[in-house]
């Protein structure tokens, strides 16, 4: 005998989702239901919202009420296609951690701040970035600029930016051939002055230590250079060693960076070093074996970090002004992106040679 047809269980009053839940199935709270709530026109909240001087102050408070009880967030995405402006930068870093970056991205999201824009950050790692993908990620979120903090792009990764037609600060260098605008410094001026400080103190035998980076890696160099050429023109005989050591730098890499140099030119008198933190291990180093600083040997730095000037001895060390880098990055960035032309898109901070008990 057939059975007759199953009925549906009942299903019973419908439930009522929780207020706080009310909005949270599908994309978010719309500006149409924002309104509802506020008890005014979707055209007055917009407005509201981005342009509050030109609603009442009625309106204007019962908007601001409404967002305040809901927790709206406008949909900036949607706003940005209208307008083709996401008013985010992008800036990128090798390193985040215990970055000597850091005063210039600090000036740089305050800069951008006050202009309305947001600061995205990334980190690329040291060296050249041969992974295209990484720019590729970041143009493709349509930022209105991109700041490089010391990041280097392969060929591929700069005709990517070419292309993107957004407008791109490199920072923390000053490079013949910038793919838009540079705000930075001359790592080879700076290797310059270290060296011709140390050679007019009577040091023959050098060493620098730097990271496994192009940066690094030139600065180095430019000061093997000067060494030479200061020891040829002062017809005296002079050495230096090129030392590596892992980025970013740290207290026990310089520490291990001068052991080396000492086990391969015992008499070394004078070390520059690409970053505060590894000549504070070189410090550390030679006053644990006993060396004198700088009776024995000098010890140049580079960032004027916080702590070297209050370390004994005194850190001698390269100052570049990190909070101008920024606010000048800042300000070319959003000059091209409102389609203001950039008075001066090649922009040389300078250095300072800091001289203390070191060196």
């Amino acid at each position: 005998m057939a059975r007759p047809p199953r009925k549906p269980a009942d299903p019973g009053p419908a439930e009522t989702p929780p207020p706080g839940r009310r909005h949270r199935s599908r994309g978010g709270m719309t500006l149409s239901e924002l309104a509802q709530i506020a008890g005014v026109s979707p055209m007055s909240a917009s407005r509201a919202l981005n342009a509050p001087a030109l609603v009442s102050p009625a309106i204007l408070a019962k908007v601001q009420a409404a967002v305040a009880s809901t927790g709206y967030v406008a949909n900036r995405v949607a706003g940005g296609l209208a307008s083709r402006r996401s008013r985010l930068v992008a800036a990128v870093l090798p390193s985040l951690a215990g970055s000597v970056f850091e005063p210039m991205v600090q000036s740089l999201f305050v800069a951008l701040a006050q202009s309305d824009y947001q600061l995205l950050l990334g980190q690329s790692g040291y060296g050249v970035q041969q992974d295209h993908r990484f720019l590729e990620a970041l143009i493709g979120r349509r930022p209105d600029g991109l700041v490089l903090c010391g990041v280097v792009p392969s060929a591929e990764g700069a005709r990517q930016l070419a292309a993107a037609r957004l407008p791109v600060v490199e920072t923390w260098d000053m490079v013949a051939s910038p793919i838009d605008m540079v705000v930075g410094f001359s790592h080879e001026s700076i290797a310059r002055a270290v060296a011709e400080h140390l050679l007019r103190h009577g040091h023959r035998q050098f060493a620098f230590v730097g990271g496994d980076h192009e940066r690094a890696r030139r600065r180095g160099k430019a000061f093997a250079s000067a060494i030479q050429a200061g020891g040829k023109s002062r017809n005296e005989p002079v050495s230096i060693v090129l030392e590596t050591a892992p980025t970013p730098g740290t207290v026990r890499g310089g520490r291990e960076a001068l052991r080396r140099i000492l086990a391969r030119q015992p008499k070394t008198s004078a070390v520059f070093c690409s970053s505060d933190m590894l000549a504070l291990g070189m410090v550390t180093e030679a006053q644990a074996r006993g060396i004198a600083v700088p009776g024995q040997i000098a010890i140049v730095g580079f960032g004027d970090a916080s702590f070297s000037a209050d370390i004994r001895p005194a850190l001698t060390t390269v100052r570049v002004d990190s909070e101008a880098i920024g606010r000048k990055a800042a300000h070319c960035i959003v000059e091209r992106a409102e389609g203001r032309e950039v008075a001066n898109a090649v922009v040389d901070v300078g250095f300072s040679l800091i001289v203390r008990e070191t060196a």
